[in-house]
Order: C-alpha cells, then sequence, then structure tokens
C-alpha cells in the first residue's frame, strides 16, 4: 500500500469518526465528550490559521487571536446589537476579521522574523485592551452575551436552532470540514505553491516573478478568514464573545497546537489541538497543577518529534513503504 492511500485512509477514518462521534463517544465516554470534542475542530481552525501561515509561508503569528476575537464580536453585536438573524451574524463576524485581517497585514507582512511576530502581539494587544475599555458595545470584561437565533425557520412551528446539541455538533463539524476542503484546494492550487517558493526563499520566489509582499498579504487575510470563522463558530457554540480570547496568549496556544501537531501538514492542527485539549481535560482531575504534565510533554514531544506528530506520521509511513517498495515516493512531500 503507498503512502499516499495509508493517507486517504487515515483521513476516511478520521471523516468516519466525526460523522459517528454524536452516536460512538457516550458509548465509552461521557456525553459531554460530545461538545469538547466540537471544541477541538473549532480551535484545530485557529490553529490550522497559524499553520497556514507558520508552516507554508515561513512566519510565525502570535496575533491570531485578534482575528477570533473579532469573529466572536461580529457575531455577537451582530446578534445582540444589532438584531441580524443567524447567517447575517456569521458573516458579519467572519467579514470582520477578514477586514481586520487585511488591515492589520498591511503593515506586518512588511516584516518577518521576530519583528512579524512582535507586530502581530502588538495589534492583539491593541484591540485586546480596546474591546476591554469599550463596555458599552463589547460588554468589557463581563463580555457579551446573546440568544441564539434560528439557522432556518419552517413556517411558523418548524425551527432548526443551534440550541439543539445535535444540530450544534453537526453545524460545526460541516462548517470546520468545509474550510479544511477550502484550504486544502488553496494550498495544490499555484497560489499554494507561491505560499511554499516564498517560504523557501523570498529572494529568489521575487527574481521568479512572484510578488512576495503580496503573496504573504494573501495568506495573511486567508488565515484571518478561517480564525474569523473559528471566532463565529465559537460565539454560536458559548453563546457570547468576550475580550479574553482576543489575548495573545490565545495566539500562543494556537501556535503550540500547531507545532505539536506539525506545521506544514494540512491535518496536524487537528491532531496537535485534539492531544492536548484531551490531556487537559484527563489530567485536570488528577492533579491541581496538570499544566506542569501538559508542559513536559509539550516539551518531550518538540525535542523527540521537532516535526510535529504530523511529521511523526508521514515518516513513519514513507519508511514502511520504502522497506516495502524498495524505493521512497518523493511527491509525498506534498503533504496530507
Amino acid at each position: 500500500m503507498t503512502p499516499t492511500k495509508v493517507h486517504q485512509l487515515g483521513i476516511i477514518a478520521l471523516i468516519v469518526f466525526t460523522v459517528a462521534a454524536p452516536w460512538v463517544l457516550p458509548l465509552f465516554v461521557d456525553s459531554f465528550w460530545v461538545d469538547i470534542y466540537s471544541e477541538m475542530l473549532i480551535w484545530s481552525l485557529l490553529a490550522a490559521s497559524v499553520n497556514l501561515l507558520f508552516g507554508y509561508v515561513g512566519l510565525l503569528s502570535f496575533g491570531q487571536a485578534l482575528f477570533f476575537g473579532m469573529g466572536m464580536y461580529g457575531v455577537a453585536i451582530g446578534i445582540a446589537k444589532m438584531g441580524l438573524g443567524f447567517w447575517p451574524a456569521f458573516g458579519f463576524g467572519t467579514f470582520l476579521a477578514t477586514a481586520m485581517a487585511a488591515v492589520a497585514g498591511v503593515f506586518a507582512v512588511r516584516l518577518t522574523w521576530h519583528y512579524f511576530a512582535i507586530i502581530t502581539v502588538v495589534f492583539s494587544l491593541i484591540f485586546y485592551f480596546t474591546a476591554l475599555s469599550w463596555k458599552p458595545l463589547t460588554g468589557g470584561d463581563d463580555g457579551l452575551p446573546f440568544s441564539m437565533p434560528p439557522i432556518f425557520t419552517f413556517g411558523e412551528d418548524v425551527k432548526l436552532s443551534l440550541t439543539n446539541t445535535t444540530i450544534q455538533y453537526y453545524f460545526i463539524a460541516l462548517t470546520v470540514g468545509l474550510c479544511y476542503t477550502l484550504l486544502a484546494i488553496v494550498l495544490r492550487s499555484p497560489l499554494g505553491r507561491a505560499f511554499r517558493t516564498v517560504k523557501e526563499n523570498d529572494m529568489r520566489a521575487s527574481l521568479i516573478g512572484l510578488n512576495v509582499y503580496l503573496v504573504r498579504l494573501t495568506a495573511f487575510i486567508c488565515a484571518g478568514f478561517i480564525a474569523g470563522v473559528a471566532g463565529s463558530l465559537f460565539a454560536f457554540f458559548g453563546r457570547y464573545a468576550s475580550a479574553s480570547y482576543m489575548f495573545y496568549h490565545v495566539s500562543g496556544e494556537a501556535v503550540v497546537w500547531a507545532i505539536i501537531g506539525g506545521v506544514g501538514t494540512l491535518l496536524g492542527p487537528v491532531v496537535g489541538t485534539s492531544l492536548l485539549i484531551i490531556l487537559r481535560e484527563e489530567l485536570s482531575h488528577v492533579w491541581e497543577h496538570y499544566l506542569l504534565l501538559v508542559g513536559s510533554i509539550v516539551i518531550i514531544v518538540v525535542i523527540f518529534a521537532p516535526r510535529g506528530l504530523g511529521g511523526l506520521w508521514h515518516g513513519l509511513v514513507n519508511r514502511l513503504a520504502s522497506r516495502n517498495d524498495g524505493t521512497l515516493d518523493s511527491s509525498e512531500e506534498t503533504k496530507l
């Protein structure tokens, strides 16, 4: 079996598990794990936005929480303050995050290395403190709760709403799946190849005719869009928006999730996010200082699997294939 088929089987298994999770998980664990798995999927999108910039363009951002928070506040303000319905509020939250990414990106992508990381933190802090102080609009420290509007209404009696936990789960899973599908299409397109070319050597990329600034800006806006969708979903999931989710430590967690899962791999963020959230939930019941254990596990993974768990998986599959075939398929460098 070729590495490509193994990876495809892995993706199929993940899809099947995600579809069956509301029925499978309660058979083995408490039913609240269905909600936790929904949360994992949402947070994996935030990690995917980090992965897009760091893993494919070479820009390490600690400001993705800004766009996550913009998505949250766009939904909450749209419903609670503007009286928008479900889909207009969802669109407003995503648009607000994407527009903020476009504005911030104009300035941020002129820089690289630690300068880029610093300016993304600065942008995040500016709007974090703005959200805290603008209490009439954002709710300040208390956050901004809202009532869930229906997704669809059929007549006067039939309404589909995320207040139904099953509908909520599948809406989140479908939206996250569509985002990853869109991301996969982009990464396999000429634009995705331009991302990787700029990451490998931006000077050579400019010499062959690529506009490095525009490529980085496009990636930054795409990452902001993904983080905005994640923030919008999380607002619907929690029925509120809070400035605390715009703080840079949220971006730091997303960076860790992406690195542990494997930057430069499509589904690495899902793996890293799921692993660390599961560890957090399980170890928190065992020891009050559970973060020490989580941190130790992260350090061990980074030392012994510097390419992350996704990179470890790809390496293992390719080695097994090379033993069976006697050759290593170089095309597997395009990771799933």
